[in-house]
């Protein structure tokens, strides 16, 4: 089961609408069996199965359909790929989610070769380990990278400033007026959005902001962190175990941090086969002179 903890960590989070219900859910499925988690934004809930499990629950659910647990895997992962690349799902399929104490079932209702297929993902709370690893500490990297952005978007605008401030000092002048900025000040920059974006900028309402804007800088973070490990691992850091990984020696991170690999379909018997599934270096300026930027959010 290595390989699917290893490919669940590198998968971002897809916004899913089941019925009344909308929850924020990541997956990732192999021939070796399938890691899930789900969030309705107050609870996480993990499932992790392996192919001994798929195999038993396959019998219980579709006592029709023989086939070996590879090839209901497959059809798994055909049925929610385009769900969790926010696409529409085969027109045959269903999905729905049902939370008993501290429990969610997500069902799933399909066809294969024009039998009825079933399956139920049996998610329990998940550690919170599994959530610092998946939640957390991608959440707190995204924070730091995009201080850091706007640290160098700031300093960006300063040297601009100060080439204007050489243009104007040599007789340069606009075309148009309008045209005309102001010197950029990073305290008053910092106190107006305070005061007028902030609201709407933090309205994380049922998760769908985070999935359609920040999914490519979440996987850029847990990608850099498993690059770190893997590094640390590589010089043997004593300090590894219990600083980059939340899960401590137990944890599994991916050697390879790559896109998922498909699970190959593979015949189904007697029925017939299931669908394939460094800082910027600033000019020398001979008139303007500055202070060095600090910065936002110092």
């Amino acid at each position: 089961m290595e390989e699917v903890e290893q490919g669940l960590l590198m998968q971002p989070w897809a916004w899913l609408q089941l019925a009344e219900n909308s929850v924020l859910a990541k997956a990732y499925i192999t021939k070796h069996g399938y890691a899930l988690l789900v969030s309705d934004l107050q609870q996480v809930w993990h499932e992790q199965v392996d192919v001994g499990a798929v195999s038993q629950r396959a019998k219980e659910l579709n006592k029709r359909l023989t086939a070996p647990p590879e090839a209901f895997l497959c059809h798994l992962e055909a049925l929610l790929r385009p769900l969790l690349k926010n696409a529409a799902p085969p027109s045959e399929a269903t999905f729905s989610c049902e939370r008993v104490a501290e429990t969610l079932t997500l069902r799933v209702r399909s066809q294969i070769s024009g039998l009825p297929f079933y399956w139920n993902f049996h998610c329990i709370l998940a550690s919170p380990s599994l959530v610092s690893q998946h939640l957390i500490r991608p959440l707190m990297g995204m924070s730091l990278a995009l201080q850091c952005q706007v640290r160098e978007l700031a300093t960006l605008l300063h040297m601009k400033d100060a080439e204007l401030q050489d243009y104007r000092e040599s007789g340069a002048t606009l075309s148009r007026d309008r045209l005309k900025t102001e010197p950029f000040e990073d305290q008053s920059f910092l106190e107006q959005f305070m005061a007028e974006k902030l609201p709407e900028a933090c309205s994380v309402g049922n998760g769908r902001p985070f999935v359609t804007n920040l999914q490519s800088l979440y996987v850029a973070v847990t990608k850099q962190e498993i690059q770190m490990e893997r590094k640390h691992q590589g010089t043997g850091d004593p300090h590894t175990s219990s600083s980059t990984s939340p899960q401590g020696a137990d944890s599994h991170l991916p050697n390879h941090p790559e896109e998922p690999v498909s699970a190959p379909c593979l015949s189904v018997p007697e029925t017939e086969t299931t669908g394939a599934s460094g800082s910027m270096p600033r000019p020398r300026l001979s008139k303007a002179k500055r202070k060095k930027p600090t910065g936002l959010f110092n």
